[in-house]
């Protein structure tokens, strides 16, 4: 009877472990129609002729790795020196000109609000303010920087007036410039979001570190150097693997900044990112085939960087040294 009542109790235990996978199965659904799908799709399509001429539609037919060699080599035969590659290095710049300065200061600040020495008032208030831009739409920034920079912009006007720029100077027509306020957006767009990423990262170091730090007579500096940046390395490592993913796939900014009609960047091309020109093949040349090509370029370029981020900033254990004599004892 007794036995009967036990069996009886653990017949009715709920398994509630079962129900996670209800709540886990929307974002694998999601993830295997909108990104895992697509991202197949995409490398079927690479190696397949596949695009539209006029109204006449061209494929798919498989043509090997023809769409790479495309993709790498232009028609007199010069590696590297396609529209492809370009749009690259154009995006590769761009993304190093703003994350640099980005993730030092970003470092510099994070540094200083948590630091009990300094005590400063009014933090959160200078924390809004420098999360502030990244609450506002890319396509605004880029509007209202254009408004501020083209030929009749008033900043342009300052800036000639004030004799820093030549009289006849034009942000518009000039490579360097144009490639410059676009990385000056990203950066004034997102330096606020790594600081803050960063200050998490320092807080969640053991406080009785630095205090032990502090009772030892060690500066500022060597606290940073010592302590906040080796035990922080994680939390670079994700902030330089995720910029490095978003900043190879900016699209939004260059895009509205200074184009042409034909969705080029301004000047000759060199504020084309390698997003926009996917796009352009996609959507106006209707060239699935080397679209897919050029993203899986995109694709391979970002592990390569990621791996790199990985391989530098892992952290080794550092084995401890077999004792040969206590070995041969």
């Amino acid at each position: 009877m007794a036995g009967g009542q036990q069996r009886g109790r653990v017949h009715k235990k709920v398994n509630y472990a079962k129900y996670g996978y209800f709540f886990i199965a929307p974002f694998f659904l999601i993830f295997l129609i909108f990104q895992l799908g697509p991202l197949l799709y995409t490398v079927g399509l690479s190696f397949f002729e596949y695009y539209k001429h006029g109204f006449h539609e061209i494929g798919p037919n498989f043509v090997g790795f023809r769409n790479f060699t495309d993709v790498l080599i232009d028609t007199s035969g010069n590696w590297f020196q396609t529209d492809t590659f370009r749009a690259l290095g154009n995006t590769m710049l761009i993304w190093l000109s703003n994350f640099v300065p980005q993730i030092l200061l970003s470092l510099l600040l994070a540094s200083w609000f948590t630091n009990t020495r300094v005590k400063l008032r009014g933090q959160g208030a200078y924390k809004v303010i420098i999360f502030m831009p990244n609450i506002i739409t890319a396509a605004s920034i880029s509007v209202l920087f254009y408004s501020m920079f083209n030929s009749a912009g008033p900043m342009t006007v300052i800036l000639r007036n004030a004799g820093i720029i030549a009289k006849n100077f034009d942000f518009m027509n000039d490579k360097m410039a144009t490639r410059a306020i676009i990385s000056f957006i990203l950066f004034w767009m997102w330096y606020g979001n790594t600081m803050i990423i960063l200050i998490a990262g320092i807080l969640g170091i053991d406080p009785s570190l630095f205090e032990a730090a502090q009772v030892d007579g060690a500066t500022g500096g060597q606290i940073f150097r010592r302590i906040t940046l080796p035990l922080l390395k994680p939390i670079v490592l994700f902030t330089l693997v995720t910029s490095a993913v978003g900043g190879l796939q900016v699209y939004d900014i260059p895009a509205v900044f200074n184009v042409n009609q034909g969705g080029d960047g301004l000047p000759d091309f060199a504020s084309t990112t390698i997003t926009m020109y996917i796009k352009k093949l996609t959507l106006t040349s209707s060239n699935y085939g080397k679209a897919s090509a050029a993203s899986m370029m995109l694709f391979l370029v970002t592990c390569i960087i990621s791996v790199f981020f990985f391989f530098v900033l892992a952290d080794r254990d550092k084995k401890p040294k077999k004792n040969k004599k206590a070995k041969e004892a």
